[in-house]
């Protein structure tokens, strides 16, 4: 008998099993991995049905969900002192990283993330300078700017308007950039507008939006653009009901009212939440500032099925010139800064 084969032939199956057992540990330790990561997210006021911003940072969760099999916690806040006790607790019970979704939520997350400096927080919408803080903002005014020119090539009365939800900087930028779009176009336009009011409940009252659209459509406007939350849908409302147009805001609102909403500003809240929770899964998730704009492809105007007939070919060409001449710099969409 010869003794050598018979070794060979041992150790060649000792090292198979090893390696079988090294890929059964290295899969087990995977799997613990991933049943260890928790994402979830705090929206703001308004809630994740508001059809526009929560709603948009709700589909991001949901389809990281729908990709890694991975479930999220969540929570919708109903009054301010909710935020830093909902972070904790999502905190305390194991969350690897918490969104928080808005502005409003900026001194909770800077308060609770120096109380759990293991967990990753991501803030959509504000800058909180900590080492495990991720601040994604946006350059809103790009988007509007676009949006502020479709408005001004379909007008027939030379008048347009604005309808804002909570009178903050950030709704400043919507309206700023929405009117140099306007102006890029007919300098002799008239805009029209109006914020809804200076506390949080501004995002979330329909009612007064459809008033507001409503007194700029009588002083002669044929488009409003909204930048309200769920306070927009009123606008959005008021405009079919007057046969007029009106333009979404943070999601593609266009199906909402087929044939009335010219187009929607896009801002890519579920593509910025996706993206926090798919980074702080994989390792590659950093702590600081992050601004998406039109080069980014973090802000953009809607085309679909339901606006297609609304934005002609030649209105597109036009929106899609001066999308590269903004990405190129050509053109230079102005920063709100408040004064």
């Amino acid at each position: 008998m010869d003794f050598y084969p018979m070794l060979s032939t041992h150790v060649s199956r000792c090292l198979t099993a090893i390696t079988l057992c090294a890929a059964v540990f290295l899969a087990s330790a995977a799997g613990a991995a991933e049943k260890d990561f928790l994402p979830a997210i705090v929206y703001d006021f308004g809630g994740k049905f508001d059809r526009s911003f929560n709603q948009s940072a709700s589909e991001g969760a949901e389809k990281f969900k729908k990709d890694t099999g991975i479930a999220y916690r969540e929570f919708e806040i109903t009054n301010a002192a909710q935020r830093d006790l909902a972070m904790a607790q999502l905190a305390k019970r194991g969350a690897s990283i918490i969104v928080a979704v808005g502005f409003t939520q900026a001194s909770a997350v800077e308060k609770v993330a120096k109380q759990f400096p293991a967990v990753k927080f991501t803030i959509i919408d504000a800058v909180v300078d900590l080492p495990n803080v991720q601040s994604i903002n946006f350059r809103e005014q790009e988007s509007s700017f676009l949006c502020g020119m479709a408005a001004a090539l379909v007008s027939k009365t030379g008048k347009v308007g604005f309808v804002g939800g909570m009178d903050i900087p950030l709704i400043r930028k919507f309206a700023l950039g929405y009117a140099q779009g306007v102006h890029y176009v007919n300098p002799a336009a008239e805009i029209f507008e109006n914020m809804t009011g200076t506390t949080p409940a501004a995002w979330g009252d329909p009612t007064k939006g459809a008033e507001l659209a409503r007194s700029q459509f009588g002083r002669g406007a044929d488009v409003v653009f909204h930048a309200a939350g769920a306070t927009g849908i009123g606008v959005m409302q008021a405009a079919k009901d007057a046969g007029k147009f009106s333009i979404g805001c943070d999601s593609n609102q266009n199906y909402l009212h087929p044939g009335s909403v010219l187009t929607s500003a896009m801002k890519s809240v579920d593509v910025a939440v996706y993206r926090a929770f798919s980074d702080a899964k994989a390792g590659t998730w950093k702590p600081g500032q992050l601004v998406l704009g039109l080069p980014e492809n973090g802000v953009g105007y809607s085309l679909d099925e339901y606006n297609r007939k609304l934005l002609t070919p030649a209105i597109e060409a036009r929106l899609q010139k001066a999308k590269a001449d903004i990405v190129s710099g050509k053109i230079v969409v102005a920063e709100y800064k408040a004064p």
